[in-house]
């Protein structure tokens, strides 16, 4: 009978043809299941970590996977007459253990009498399948150092391995971070955003605050892609010079508006790099940094009128509601609130010629601040990292992370099943309102749109 003719009988209904779980559901049926579970707590016997019952289970299935490896190679299962006079033969085994995401499982690795059988399902020299590795990944894209991920690992799964050995687990995607800090970019972008957080990073034996910065970049589609990540390692404009130059080295010709907050430098540097971009300050920032010498009680007052500013048509009209504000109660109480918007007024003036569908998208950096307020949760945890390459490391796990989560939600969202579990589904979430956004856009920059828009 085949599997197809008993999805009934196995209770396979809305499993997805041709799957593992069907396989699974169709060869051993979960009443089974519910039994050999039962049987194991009543013997004590536990279901993972050292002694546990899903090692052995997985010790009986990569063991006769060997087996059936070592028949491919000599060409004749074991007790086949065919292989009398052959000139290659069994040899006993080989005790191993390997680390796996259950616990450790000690293997007997079969052996050919040339010494020439490599198996593929666990190789020579591997002491973790590719699951455990993938595990300690993500424990420490999680935010879990070294050292928790060490004891987590020694008390749920049994498996005892040395922080330098889950160190260089986690190195091992450092060429893959290479290659997406460095993989080729779109060759305009209309909206890119910048934003930083601070890192502690030990340099030189000492501890020192480092501002890694993070651009996400806005495509003429309206999904957001995270550009890069850079550690700042001079001040100012001679370090956003490098960033503008590698960003257009990788294939960008054209930034339409960049978003900031107040970066010293970088409006220099972008300017410098694409003189038509327009550098705009992030209209929320401005009025954090301005409502930062206004007590609690009188926010509310102060806030109302500084609404009057960003709100307005022009840039005449937004002065005319400044200089209101300055001559009001809350305006004379606290003058160093339009004090800051008047040292920013070059930077915030260019919001105001914008249409509102413009405006909605430009207003925060809240495309990037989300997600910098969930890496912000996953490095609060670590004392100091020990180099920049660190940094750049967890932030790009945790980045693919997030956006492989955002994206799998999207995905069962959209298709009502189960997004596949392979493979990272890397894509940036979608900017609400950009075909209004857009278009205006398009109608106020006709000549820097022509030829990217499909």
């Amino acid at each position: 009978m085949s599997v197809m003719n008993t999805r009934d009988e196995y209770g396979l209904e809305g499993v997805v043809p041709g799957s593992a779980r069907e396989l699974r559901r169709a060869m051993v049926s979960d009443a089974l299941l519910d039994e050999v579970i039962a049987q194991a707590g009543d013997q004590g016997i536990t279901l993972t970590g050292d002694g546990g019952l899903l090692p052995e289970l997985v010790k009986a299935v990569l063991e006769r996977g060997l087996a059936v490896e070592l028949d491919d190679h000599l060409g004749y299962v074991k007790g086949d007459p065919a292989g009398r006079g052959s000139p290659n033969s069994r040899n006993g085994f080989t005790p191993k253990t390997v680390g796996t995401e259950v616990g450790p499982v000690p293997l007997d690795v079969p052996r050919d009498r040339q010494g020439s059988f490599e198996p593929r399902l666990v190789p020579k020299g591997a002491r973790r399948l590719d699951g455990l590795d993938e595990m300690i990944v993500s424990l420490y894209a999680g935010g879990m150092t070294i050292r928790d991920i060490q004891h987590h690992l020694a008390c749920t799964i049994g498996t005892e391995l040395s922080p330098e050995t889950i160190s260089n687990i986690t190195d091992a995607v450092l060429d893959e971070v290479m290659a997406w800090q460095t993989r080729p970019l779109d060759a305009i972008y209309p909206v890119v955003f910048m934003d930083a957080l601070v890192v502690k990073v030990k340099e030189n034996n000492t501890v020192r605050n480092k501002a890694a910065h993070i651009a996400v970049g806005v495509d003429c589609q309206g999904v957001k892609h995270v550009l890069g990540i850079w550690v700042q390692q001079t001040e100012g404009a001679k370090f956003w010079a490098t960033v503008c130059a590698e960003l257009a080295n990788r294939g960008v010709r054209d930034i339409v508006i960049a978003c900031v907050d107040g970066l010293t430098g970088f409006a220099e540097a972008i300017e410098a790099t694409w003189p038509k971009t327009v550098v705009q300050t992030c209209v929320v920032h401005l009025i954090r940094a301005s409502m930062r010498f206004v007590s609690y009680k009188d926010r509310r007052a102060v806030a109302a009128g500084l609404k009057h500013i960003y709100t307005a048509v022009n840039e005449d009209t937004a002065m005319s509601a400044l200089e209101a504000f300055e001559a009001c109660e809350m305006g004379r109480k606290y003058p160093a609130t339009a004090t800051t918007w008047r040292a920013a007024w070059d930077r915030f003036i260019p919001f105001l010629e914008f249409a509102p569908a413009v405006r909605k998208v430009i207003y925060t950096t809240n495309a990037i601040e989300s997600l910098n307020y969930q890496l912000r949760k996953i490095i609060k945890n670590r004392g100091h990292f020990p180099n920049d390459t660190a940094v750049v490391k967890l932030l790009w796990l945790s980045i693919r992370n997030i956006e492989d989560k955002r994206a799998r939600e999207r995905a069962k969202a959209a298709t009502k099943a189960e997004a596949s579990p392979h493979g990272k589904l890397i894509e940036g979430t979608t900017t609400q309102g950009w075909s209004e956004a857009l278009g205006a856009l398009v109608i106020a920059f006709p000549e820097r749109f022509a030829g990217h828009l499909n």
